[in-house]
Protein backbone atom coordinates (compact mmCIF):
# COMPACT_ATOMS: atom_id res chain seq x y z
CA UNK A 1 0.00 0.00 0.00
CA UNK A 2 3.17 2.54 0.75
CA UNK A 3 4.67 1.60 -2.39
CA UNK A 4 1.44 2.52 -4.30
CA UNK A 5 0.87 5.77 -2.63
CA UNK A 6 4.67 7.13 -3.59
CA UNK A 7 4.15 5.45 -6.61
CA UNK A 8 0.91 7.80 -6.92
CA UNK A 9 2.39 10.60 -5.93
CA UNK A 10 5.71 10.39 -8.25
CA UNK A 11 3.07 9.64 -11.27
CA UNK A 12 1.29 12.96 -10.43
CA UNK A 13 5.08 15.01 -10.23
CA UNK A 14 5.93 13.10 -13.42
CA UNK A 15 2.52 14.41 -15.29
CA UNK A 16 2.95 18.21 -14.13
CA UNK A 17 6.62 18.28 -14.89
CA UNK A 18 5.69 16.92 -18.80
CA UNK A 19 2.78 19.51 -18.62
CA UNK A 20 4.99 22.16 -17.47
CA UNK A 21 8.74 21.71 -19.28
CA UNK A 22 8.27 18.63 -21.06
CA UNK A 23 11.39 16.38 -18.97
CA UNK A 24 9.63 14.50 -16.32
CA UNK A 25 8.67 11.31 -18.12
CA UNK A 26 11.87 10.14 -16.93
CA UNK A 27 11.34 9.98 -13.51
CA UNK A 28 8.37 7.48 -14.11
CA UNK A 29 10.69 4.30 -15.34
CA UNK A 30 13.07 4.16 -12.07
CA UNK A 31 9.68 4.48 -9.99
CA UNK A 32 7.94 1.71 -11.60
CA UNK A 33 10.74 -0.33 -11.06
CA UNK A 34 11.38 0.41 -7.65
CA UNK A 35 8.03 0.60 -6.38
CA UNK A 36 5.98 -1.91 -8.60
CA UNK A 37 9.01 -4.55 -8.82
CA UNK A 38 8.95 -4.36 -12.46
CA UNK A 39 12.11 -5.10 -14.55
CA UNK A 40 13.71 -2.49 -16.31
CA UNK A 41 12.06 -3.67 -20.09
CA UNK A 42 8.50 -3.77 -18.47
CA UNK A 43 8.86 -0.86 -16.84
CA UNK A 44 10.28 1.35 -19.99
CA UNK A 45 7.51 -0.22 -21.94
CA UNK A 46 4.14 0.24 -19.17
CA UNK A 47 6.09 3.81 -18.84
CA UNK A 48 6.13 4.60 -22.74
CA UNK A 49 2.26 3.18 -23.16
CA UNK A 50 1.18 6.01 -20.62
CA UNK A 51 2.68 8.75 -22.89
CA UNK A 52 0.35 7.98 -25.06
CA UNK A 53 -2.06 9.57 -23.27
CA UNK A 54 -0.29 12.30 -21.76
CA UNK A 55 0.70 13.40 -25.19
CA UNK A 56 -2.97 13.48 -25.95
CA UNK A 57 -4.33 15.88 -23.67
CA UNK A 58 -1.42 17.69 -23.20
CA UNK A 59 -1.52 18.50 -27.24
CA UNK A 60 -4.99 19.56 -25.95
CA UNK A 61 -4.44 22.02 -23.62
CA UNK A 62 -1.57 23.33 -25.53
CA UNK A 63 -3.73 23.64 -28.88
CA UNK A 64 -6.31 25.65 -26.97
CA UNK A 65 -3.53 28.21 -25.70
CA UNK A 66 -2.55 28.07 -29.82
CA UNK A 67 1.05 27.45 -28.61
CA UNK A 68 1.62 24.50 -30.83
CA UNK A 69 3.27 25.60 -34.52
CA UNK A 70 1.98 22.53 -36.82
CA UNK A 71 4.51 23.90 -39.22
CA UNK A 72 7.11 22.67 -37.12
CA UNK A 73 5.16 19.96 -35.50
CA UNK A 74 4.25 17.49 -38.66
CA UNK A 75 7.95 17.37 -39.84
CA UNK A 76 8.93 16.15 -36.28
CA UNK A 77 6.27 13.62 -35.72
CA UNK A 78 6.80 12.06 -39.14
CA UNK A 79 10.53 11.36 -38.65
CA UNK A 80 9.01 9.78 -35.44
CA UNK A 81 6.55 7.38 -37.05
CA UNK A 82 9.07 4.98 -38.14
CA UNK A 83 12.29 5.03 -35.60
CA UNK A 84 9.60 4.63 -32.41
CA UNK A 85 9.11 0.91 -33.68
CA UNK A 86 12.61 0.90 -34.30
CA UNK A 87 13.85 2.01 -31.12
CA UNK A 88 11.38 -1.44 -29.09
CA UNK A 89 12.75 -3.70 -31.51
CA UNK A 90 16.29 -2.51 -30.93
CA UNK A 91 15.67 -2.69 -26.80
CA UNK A 92 13.94 -5.77 -26.77
CA UNK A 93 17.88 -7.73 -27.85
CA UNK A 94 19.76 -5.36 -25.58
CA UNK A 95 20.88 -6.04 -22.10
CA UNK A 96 18.77 -4.04 -19.44
CA UNK A 97 22.51 -2.92 -17.79
CA UNK A 98 23.00 -1.27 -20.79
CA UNK A 99 19.61 -0.03 -21.64
CA UNK A 100 20.34 1.36 -17.67
CA UNK A 101 23.15 3.61 -18.81
CA UNK A 102 21.52 5.44 -21.57
CA UNK A 103 18.71 6.02 -19.74
CA UNK A 104 21.01 7.55 -16.83
CA UNK A 105 22.66 9.28 -19.73
CA UNK A 106 19.74 10.55 -21.18
CA UNK A 107 18.44 11.69 -17.40
CA UNK A 108 21.99 13.66 -17.00
CA UNK A 109 21.71 15.64 -20.25
CA UNK A 110 17.89 16.30 -19.56
CA UNK A 111 18.92 17.87 -16.17
CA UNK A 112 21.72 19.85 -17.61
CA UNK A 113 19.53 21.18 -20.24
CA UNK A 114 17.22 23.07 -18.13
CA UNK A 115 20.21 25.20 -16.67
CA UNK A 116 20.70 26.32 -20.58
CA UNK A 117 19.56 29.84 -20.97
CA UNK A 118 17.58 30.65 -24.12
CA UNK A 119 18.83 32.61 -26.57
CA UNK A 120 17.09 32.99 -29.48
CA UNK A 121 19.78 31.77 -31.66
CA UNK A 122 19.88 29.17 -34.22
CA UNK A 123 18.76 28.15 -37.60
CA UNK A 124 16.44 26.31 -37.23
CA UNK A 125 14.28 29.10 -35.32
CA UNK A 126 13.79 30.80 -38.23
CA UNK A 127 10.46 31.79 -40.19
CA UNK A 128 11.12 30.53 -43.29
CA UNK A 129 10.36 27.22 -44.02
CA UNK A 130 12.76 25.40 -46.24
CA UNK A 131 13.57 21.49 -47.30
CA UNK A 132 16.97 21.83 -45.37
CA UNK A 133 14.89 23.00 -42.67
CA UNK A 134 11.98 20.50 -42.97
CA UNK A 135 14.38 17.61 -43.31
CA UNK A 136 16.84 18.71 -39.97
CA UNK A 137 12.91 18.89 -37.99
CA UNK A 138 12.56 15.09 -39.77
CA UNK A 139 15.76 14.47 -37.99
CA UNK A 140 15.06 15.41 -34.90
CA UNK A 141 11.65 13.24 -34.74
CA UNK A 142 13.44 10.17 -35.82
CA UNK A 143 16.15 10.54 -33.28
CA UNK A 144 13.51 11.04 -31.00
CA UNK A 145 11.28 8.42 -32.06
CA UNK A 146 13.89 5.76 -32.06
CA UNK A 147 15.14 7.02 -28.71
CA UNK A 148 11.72 6.95 -27.27
CA UNK A 149 11.28 3.17 -27.91
CA UNK A 150 14.84 1.97 -27.04
CA UNK A 151 14.65 3.67 -23.23
CA UNK A 152 10.79 4.22 -22.62
CA UNK A 153 11.66 7.90 -21.50
CA UNK A 154 8.95 9.56 -24.47
CA UNK A 155 9.31 12.60 -26.81
CA UNK A 156 9.50 15.53 -24.44
CA UNK A 157 13.01 14.83 -22.61
CA UNK A 158 14.75 14.23 -25.81
CA UNK A 159 12.79 16.37 -28.67
CA UNK A 160 12.92 19.45 -26.08
CA UNK A 161 16.07 20.06 -24.98
CA UNK A 162 17.36 19.46 -28.89
CA UNK A 163 14.55 21.80 -30.13
CA UNK A 164 16.01 24.74 -27.52
CA UNK A 165 19.68 23.79 -28.55
CA UNK A 166 18.80 24.72 -32.00
CA UNK A 167 17.23 27.81 -31.17
CA UNK A 168 13.56 27.29 -30.90
CA UNK A 169 11.77 29.31 -27.56
CA UNK A 170 11.10 26.63 -24.40
CA UNK A 171 7.37 27.09 -25.16
CA UNK A 172 7.43 26.02 -29.11
CA UNK A 173 9.49 23.17 -28.06
CA UNK A 174 7.24 21.92 -25.07
CA UNK A 175 3.95 22.25 -27.18
CA UNK A 176 6.06 20.43 -30.14
CA UNK A 177 7.22 17.74 -27.80
CA UNK A 178 2.90 17.08 -26.86
CA UNK A 179 2.23 15.97 -30.01
CA UNK A 180 5.61 13.79 -30.78
CA UNK A 181 5.26 12.15 -27.41
CA UNK A 182 1.68 10.68 -29.51
CA UNK A 183 3.74 9.58 -31.95
CA UNK A 184 6.64 8.21 -30.66
CA UNK A 185 4.90 6.82 -27.56
CA UNK A 186 2.28 4.90 -29.84
CA UNK A 187 5.16 3.54 -32.70
CA UNK A 188 7.33 2.22 -29.43
CA UNK A 189 4.31 0.79 -27.80
CA UNK A 190 3.73 -1.38 -30.97
CA UNK A 191 7.27 -2.37 -30.94
CA UNK A 192 6.83 -3.54 -27.76
CA UNK A 193 3.65 -4.92 -27.86
CA UNK A 194 5.82 -7.32 -30.26
CA UNK A 195 8.84 -7.45 -28.52
CA UNK A 196 8.36 -6.57 -25.15
CA UNK A 197 5.73 -6.99 -22.42
CA UNK A 198 3.41 -3.68 -21.00
CA UNK A 199 1.99 -4.16 -17.75
CA UNK A 200 -1.42 -2.23 -18.37
CA UNK A 201 -3.05 -3.09 -14.96
CA UNK A 202 -0.32 -0.68 -13.52
CA UNK A 203 0.00 1.50 -16.65
CA UNK A 204 -3.90 2.17 -16.39
CA UNK A 205 -3.78 3.79 -13.14
CA UNK A 206 -0.86 5.57 -13.23
CA UNK A 207 -1.96 7.17 -16.22
CA UNK A 208 -4.90 8.57 -14.63
CA UNK A 209 -3.04 9.86 -12.10
CA UNK A 210 -0.38 11.34 -15.05
CA UNK A 211 -3.15 13.19 -16.41
CA UNK A 212 -4.50 15.25 -13.21
CA UNK A 213 -0.80 16.43 -13.40
CA UNK A 214 -0.46 16.99 -17.24
CA UNK A 215 -3.39 19.71 -16.90
CA UNK A 216 -1.57 21.00 -13.40
CA UNK A 217 1.37 21.52 -15.64
CA UNK A 218 0.14 22.85 -18.65
CA UNK A 219 -1.48 25.47 -16.50
CA UNK A 220 1.81 26.45 -14.68
CA UNK A 221 3.67 26.77 -18.07
CA UNK A 222 1.12 29.42 -19.60
CA UNK A 223 0.18 31.26 -16.51
CA UNK A 224 3.72 31.46 -14.68
CA UNK A 225 7.10 31.68 -14.89
CA UNK A 226 8.94 28.22 -14.34
CA UNK A 227 12.21 29.08 -13.83
CA UNK A 228 11.96 27.60 -10.09
CA UNK A 229 10.56 24.45 -11.43
CA UNK A 230 13.38 24.12 -14.13
CA UNK A 231 15.72 24.21 -11.40
CA UNK A 232 13.93 21.50 -9.15
CA UNK A 233 14.09 18.81 -12.36
CA UNK A 234 17.65 19.90 -13.31
CA UNK A 235 18.52 18.82 -9.75
CA UNK A 236 16.11 15.77 -9.24
CA UNK A 237 17.16 14.40 -12.60
CA UNK A 238 20.96 15.14 -12.56
CA UNK A 239 20.67 13.11 -8.82
CA UNK A 240 18.46 10.26 -10.36
CA UNK A 241 20.35 9.82 -13.11
CA UNK A 242 23.48 9.82 -11.80
CA UNK A 243 22.66 7.25 -9.25
CA UNK A 244 21.23 4.95 -11.95
CA UNK A 245 24.55 5.21 -14.41
CA UNK A 246 26.77 4.64 -10.72
CA UNK A 247 24.42 1.27 -10.42
CA UNK A 248 24.92 0.26 -14.00
CA UNK A 249 28.10 0.45 -14.04
CA UNK A 250 28.90 -0.94 -10.92
CA UNK A 251 26.91 -4.29 -12.23
CA UNK A 252 29.04 -4.37 -15.57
Amino acid sequence: MISIFFLAVTSLIVGALIGCVGVGGILLIPALAFFSGLSTHVSMATALFSFIFTGIVGTILYQRKGSIDWGITIPVCLGAVFFGYLGAMVASYTNAVHLNIALACIIVFAGIYTYRPYTGDGLLALEVQTMGKRLLLFAIGATVGFGSGLTGVGGPVLSVPIMVVLGFSPLTAIATSQVIQIVAAVSGTIGNLEFGGIDFVTGSWVTLVELVGVAIGAHIAHNSGARRLRTIVAVVCIIVGGFILVKSVAAL
